[in-house]
């Protein structure tokens, strides 16, 4: 199921939108980090530098075909061989990987779904226990030029309350991803 209000803008702008490796350094990800599942490849901004970065495999998954297509295009002409993209939904189908066999699992600016414990479940599902659910939304208190309608725009409190519903724990508290993201590490207990 598609998420609501998830358009997104032409690839050029919206990689202007994230320091992408400041959020993958914020979150840990490096030669250490073992096979991550991604929700939501959209063009790979995130994808492509996490495969660069880490010694396992990224699955990520999208429930549009063009955005696999393209994020599995961009891992060829880059000639990553850590990156697999498949078109799925993870609330029906889950991540198509083992229970608990993953490092880690990113739900980027993806919460503002209508069942967001859902996806924060299958994400517990999926990583080994002590592994990370690593969460980054669009901020609330700032304007940003892109993100979900404020009105469903979850706040770091919510989706810590979500994460306990899901079965996971708070690593540490909400930290800036400037200029307009938040993050949150959550664990598999």
């Amino acid at each position: 199921m598609k998420v609501r209000d998830s358009g997104m803008p032409p690839q050029d702008y919206w990689e202007t939108l994230f320091n992408v490796p400041g959020i993958l350094d914020a979150f840990g990800f490096g030669p250490a980090t073992g096979d991550v599942v991604e929700l939501g490849c959209g063009y790979g901004t995130f994808t492509l530098p996490l495969a660069r970065r880490i010694r396992g495999t990224v699955h990520t998954v999208d429930i549009e075909s063009d955005m696999v297509t393209l994020t599995r295009q961009r891992a060829a002409q880059a000639q990553l061989t850590n990156l697999k993209a498949d078109q799925r939904d993870v609330l029906t189908n889950g991540f198509g990987r083992p229970p608990g066999s993953c490092d880690a699992a990113l739900l980027f600016n993806i919460l503002h779904a209508e069942d967001p414990v859902a996806f924060l479940q299958a994400a517990r599902d999926v990583v080994r226990p002590g592994g990370l659910v690593a969460v980054i939304h669009w901020r609330s208190d700032v304007t940003t030029p892109r993100g979900p309608a404020l009105e469903i725009r979850p706040r770091p409190n919510q989706i810590v309350a979500w994460a306990g519903e899901a079965g996971l724990v708070l690593d540490s508290g909400a930290f800036l991803l400037p200029p307009w993201h938040f993050g949150l590490k959550l664990l598999r207990t």
